[in-house]
């Protein structure tokens, strides 16, 4: 969710800040611009140059080179829109437009993007018009330009420092100035931004180190409320108090090469297909179940604990109802799972001694960190996170961390980073449940062997891919769809569900098998298919049941069965049958046909699978 790149350099920066925003695009966004400091020429005199688009970057790149946009010192930006609609003037880069100034003829000497949400917008925007500035955008981030403009006497670094201090929400900025050639500032608050230290005494912004692959990979990782000055062969930063301080420069490997598409149609297609790789890495080095797989001090927080509490959102949120189960089941810890977006807005009872879980993909989603620190000052100190990025803002801020290794994932909608987070909690209720004397040395034999199994029996589940396709076919030409799973398969479902609405714009919904008698029996007709996942397992006698009530009214049913179920194909029941039990690891693979079926339908319906509508991948704003 919106992309920055900045950079203050002695050569032409466009070309990098555009290569940026590209690298940013599985973020998701409807609008992109670049803007840089214009050097003098003879037919104009020095000053800022803007270029906007509302297409993908591709089009502002030819934009660029058409206008023939050069400079050293320069900010871009993709958007994914809040406020204000997804059209031209609303995109970044926003300039300030000083009193009494014609916003299209005189453009100010700030230029400036912004990611985050200012919560005060509308009292600074009163204050800023009623001293004369001309806004031209219905967006929070236009504020910010007219304020620092506001506060400008000569240093930019300055008046930065005192414009933060009246932004309330979350930001993470970077500004340049007309008057000021070769300097960025940058700050942060709430979303992510980092320091690149580039050859020749260049530096960068960017709100991910991906921007930059192939740029630099000396990485400093902005700190909250942290505000930071570069300039060619410096820079330096000053923590939220505007105190001077030292930022470690970390080596960052960021691969570009994780981002070609390769052979496959969509990257939802080629990461898919990863599954089986991520599985792998992501379970590589675990030789036997012990604390330490979470960091160091992971013996005395398993000891110290007596229950979970994770907290999560959408795809990550529905593994972590998955490993309910588990963590109930196999370790006998009692969980509970809360929507991250909702858990910091009641009232809950605290506990000291439950261990605080988060899941997040990308480790900046900014509704999961607020319930972190929020359960962090509630007084719940022991805290542990899944996650795919080791170098993000949650595994900063979590005590213990399982990193999964599902490597880039460019498509909006989840697919390798659920199931890599599937693996580390498994591992996790493993580990937990030998912690408390419920695991023996058989069965921790036993689960690592059929996690070790699990890239082969992956390889075999899309080997189904032409069957899904042809269910695929049924699929695009409905309007709704019915998802049940019962127990552990029940948030299966729902991940289906969420799959299947996300990028074929179908309306789905998931429920409990056992609940169809309780209203949404009243929508089975013969237009409204019913997916079932059914495993082999205690409740399948249950599910057979619920599935003879679709059909005695007249519901379509595709069930996804165990070989040895005894469900079989028939009128109105359409039957792929999976290569093996798993067991408790079965979610691992009863998700990837849900996957596969939500894919090949919005390729039938002709949707932008890698960029679903009003998506974005890393949702940085609450």
């Amino acid at each position: 969710m919106c992309g920055i790149v900045g950079a203050v350099s002695n050569r032409n920066i466009v070309p990098v800040l555009v290569q940026g925003l590209q690298r940013l695009e599985y973020r998701g966004y409807d609008s992109c611009g670049v803007a840089i400091h214009r050097p003098a020429s003879a037919a104009k005199p020095a000053g800022l140059q803007r270029t906007r688009s509302t297409a993908r970057v591709a089009a502002l790149l030819a934009l660029v080179e058409r206008e023939n946009v050069e400079g050293f010192t320069g900010i871009a930006h993709t958007r994914w829109a809040t406020h204000g609609a997804p059209e031209e003037h609303n995109a970044h880069p926003h300039f300030s437009h000083g009193p009494g100034g014609d916003a299209y003829e005189k453009p100010g000497r700030i230029a400036l993007v912004h990611n985050g949400i200012i919560e005060n917008h509308d009292d600074l925007r009163a204050a800023m018009q009623a001293r004369g500035y001309v806004f031209q955008s219905q967006t929070d981030t236009e504020v910010i330009a007219h304020l620092i403009d506001s506060l400008y006497d000569g240093d930019l670094f300055e008046a930065v420092k005192a414009a933060v201090k009246q932004l309330r929400g979350a930001y993470a900025i970077a500004v340049f100035c007309k008057d000021e050639p070769h300097r960025v500032i940058g700050a942060r608050a709430g979303s992510p931004l980092i320091l690149g230290v580039g050859a020749g005494g260049e530096h960068f912004l960017a709100s991910d180190a991906m921007a930059l692959a192939g740029v630099t990979d000396q990485i400093v990782y902005l700190e909250e409320g942290d505000v930071a000055d570069l300039q060619l062969g410096r820079f330096w930063v000053v923590d939220k108090q505007h105190k001077p301080v030292e930022r470690p420069v970390r080596t960052v490997l960021a691969h570009s090469g994780a981002a070609e598409l390769g052979p496959y149609r969509h990257y939802m297609q080629k990461e898919i297909f990863e599954q089986p790789r991520a599985i792998g890495d992501t379970l590589e080095g675990v030789e036997g179940i012990v604390p330490e797989l979470f960091g160091d001090g992971a013996a005395s927080v398993f000891d110290a604990i007596d229950s979970v509490l994770i907290l999560a959102c959408g795809t990550s949120y529905y593994s972590g109802c998955a490993a309910k189960y588990w963590l109930e089941g196999i370790a006998g810890i009692p969980t509970q799972v809360e929507v991250a977006s909702e858990y910091r807005y009641r009232t809950s009872v605290p506990n000291p001694r439950a261990l605080v879980v988060t899941i997040t993909q990308s480790g900046e989603t900014a509704d999961t960190l607020a319930a972190l620190r929020h359960a962090q000052s509630l007084g719940m100190a022991h805290t542990l996170t899944i996650c795919n990025v080791a170098t993000s803002a949650m595994v900063r801020e979590c005590r213990l961390a399982y990193i999964t290794r599902a490597g880039v994932e460019i498509g909006v909608a989840s697919t390798k980073a659920f199931t890599t987070q599937l693996a580390g909690l498994f591992l996790l209720t493993l580990a937990l449940a030998k912690a408390k004397g419920r695991l023996s040395e058989g069965e921790e034999a036993r689960h690592l062997k059929a996690m070790r199994h699990l890239p082969v029996a992956l390889q075999a589940v899309l080997a189904l891919e032409p069957q899904i396709i042809s269910w695929a076919e049924d699929f695009a030409k409905v309007p709704n769809a019915l998802f049940l799973g019962r127990g552990l398969h029940y948030p299966i479902a729902l991940e289906g569900a969420l799959k299947l609405k996300e990028i074929s714009y179908i309306h789905a919904e998931a429920y409990p098998a056992g609940e169809l008698k309780h209203g949404p029996l009243a929508l089975v007709t013969a237009d409204m298919p019913v997916v079932t996942v059914a495993p082999n397992d205690s409740l399948l006698e249950k599910l057979k049941s619920n599935l003879q009530e679709v059909r005695a009214r007249g519901g379509v049913l595709y069930v996804l069965a165990d070989a040895d179920t005894r469900i079989d194909s028939a009128e109105g029941t359409n039957v792929i049958r999976m290569p093996e039990h798993y067991g408790a690891l079965s979610p691992l693979l009863h998700v990837v046909p849900l996957q596969l079926l939500a894919y090949h339908t919005a390729c039938a319906r002709g949707t932008d699978v890698d960029k679903p509508r009003n998506l974005a991948k890393s949702v940085t704003v609450e």
